[in-house]
């Protein structure tokens, strides 16, 4: 009988088979949870040895330039059973247009023979905030837990800003006809010393940092006003003010040096330099947000919040002090403050230990640039006819594919305490395929798998769906198996309008999974297929 091999979830296209095959095979029944059951054929599962290696990742694409990630890490992750990783962060800062140190009207009022305007900055700092979900709204202040972090949250990590010389471009400089692009590993210049008011400035996250007190003087130190700075979901300005209503969310605020910034920024207003955001760009090319250290924690930051407000930006708070300069007394004090979004062309940075995993019953994976899994399903293509052996060998038994898939255990006897809450599976290049793409079953059913799950002991597994896939190789409608790779999860990793794939990857998740060795017995990783066929 003609070899046929279909997956007979697709009822649509099982019901033409139907009326083809009944007038040969009598007593085709039914199909019922993607098994075909009849008097004429039998249901059996069958498993595959696969291969499954470590797979060290040098670098990723990191930039938002085609596509924006919107989360960016920063911080320090370390783990005895992964790699170091040391997550930082570079941006183009955007700028507000026609930005004025002192009013016009100010000026013409207060800038005389007699009087003149002094400008001081009160505070300049980083504005990051955090993500974070409120578990009380006590009488003493909200009280959150801090999302999307991992690491030791009471051990600090060194945190310093720089300028960098480095010009962020989104065409590439070797060749303008195209567009460019920045890996994990680029290299970014640095400019002078560090930006913030205490150089290795010792960051340790904190839910409880959710006002900030602004202490606003005249040129003489004299106390004007205090402002009491918070950020809300209902923050209706385009800046923080004293009357923000809803729940105030925490932030972390890194001081700023003040005559640094004085100098760069706050002289410079009305210049060339700031006449238009690519004039900014070409002077002041980027901020580099860089962390450094044995310890901490690794957090990830939205750079993409609808609001504004809620985006990591640089603010700066400064009084100008009119004055009479014969007698030196103040005449009158104006409160201003200004915001500058991190936005414009971004980068992630990770700088990872460099770490050899021995060969064993285990693999390794961990996201951003640390490691992935090479997964060859079918083995060497021995005879040289572009078809792999194996291929081959299932071809010949005729089977009506009903169900394929991947399963790998957790060796949860390592450190689990970032484990993924899924993984995901793509396609490298092959002899008839170039670049990266999807498995066709991320695009063509509804559930791909992937996600963390248990078996009936409660052992830790991830399991992947791979039935169209398996059909396609078994009918002969593909022939190439290339090496699938394995990876922690990424919100950017689910196809869109093609079968293409880019690998991105912000999450810092680690977990170690059990390969297909035998020592590791019912916990090993196999390819198991689920089949009819033919009654003899």
């Amino acid at each position: 009988m003609k070899k046929i091999i279909i997956k007979s979830v697709y009822v649509g296209v099982l019901l033409t088979f139907f009326s083809a095959i009944i007038s040969c095979e009598e007593d085709f029944t039914d199909i019922g949870s993607n098994v075909i059951s009849n008097t004429k054929f039998n249901t059996n599962v069958d498993t595959v040895e696969i291969t499954v290696a470590n797979s060290i990742v040098d670098k990723i694409k990191a930039d938002n330039i085609t596509r924006e990630p919107g989360q960016y890490l920063l911080g320090v992750y370390a783990s005895a059973d992964y790699e170091k990783l040391e997550a930082s962060i570079i941006s183009q800062i955007a700028i507000s247009t026609n930005l004025a140190l002192i009013e016009p009207d100010t000026i013409v009022k207060y800038q005389t023979s007699t009087t003149s305007i002094v400008t001081t900055i009160d505070t300049v700092f980083i504005k990051l905030p955090y993500q974070a979900t409120l578990t009380d709204n006590a009488a003493t202040g909200p009280v959150y837990t801090l999302d999307s972090i991992v690491g030791n949250q009471e051990k600090a990590f060194t945190f310093n800003a720089y300028e960098t010389s480095t010009y962020l471009s989104r065409l590439n400089p070797a060749d303008p006809s195209k567009v460019n692009s920045y890996n994990s590993n680029s290299v970014f210049n640095k400019k002078g010393n560090a930006l913030n008011a205490v150089s290795n400035f010792q960051f340790i996250p904190k839910p409880t940092d959710t006002v900030m007190f602004i202490k606003r003087r005249a040129s003489n130190k004299t106390l004007v006003k205090t402002d009491v700075i918070k950020y809300t979901s209902a923050t209706a300005t385009s800046g923080p003010t004293s009357t923000a209503s809803g729940t105030p969310l925490p932030f972390a605020a890194i001081p700023l040096n003040e005559d640094k910034f004085k100098k760069i920024f706050l002289d410079e207003y009305g210049s060339s330099n700031f006449n238009s955001q690519d004039a900014f760009n070409e002077y002041f090319k980027g901020i580099i947000l860089e962390a450094s250290g044995n310890e901490g924690s690794l957090i990830s930051f939205d750079f993409s919040n609808r609001l504004a407000v809620l985006n990591p930006s640089i603010e700066v708070y400064y009084t100008n002090t009119a004055i009479n300069t014969q007698t030196g007394d103040t005449i009158k004090t104006f409160r201003k403050n200004n915001s500058f979004l991190l936005s414009g062309i971004r980068s992630a940075l990770y700088k990872m230990e460099e770490k050899t995993y021995p060969v064993n019953n285990e693999i390794k994976l961990q996201g951003t640039a640390g490691s992935e899994a090479s997964i060859d399903l079918f083995g060497p293509d021995v005879d040289n006819n572009g078809i792999a052996d194996k291929i081959e060998d299932l071809r010949a038994k005729n089977w009506l594919i009903n169900e394929a898939s991947l399963t790998f255990y957790v060796n949860e006897s390592a450190d689990i305490t970032a484990l993924p809450y899924r993984l995901y599976m793509y396609r490298t290049a092959g002899k008839l395929t170039t670049g990266l793409t999807q498995i066709k079953d991320t695009y063509s059913e509804a559930t791909f798998g992937g996600l963390l799950g248990k078996d009936s002991s409660g052992n830790l597994k991830y399991t992947f769906k791979i039935t169209d896939y398996i059909s396609d190789l078994l009918s002969g409608q593909q022939d190439e198996s290339p090496i699938l790779k394995l990876k922690v999860y990424n919100t950017s990793d689910a196809p869109l309008s093609s079968s293409l794939f880019t690998n991105y990857s912000w999450s810092p998740k680690a977990v170690t999974l059990f390969n297909q060795d035998a020592a590791n017995g019912s916990k090993r990783a196999l390819l198991k297929i689920s089949y009819s066929e033919k009654k003899n």
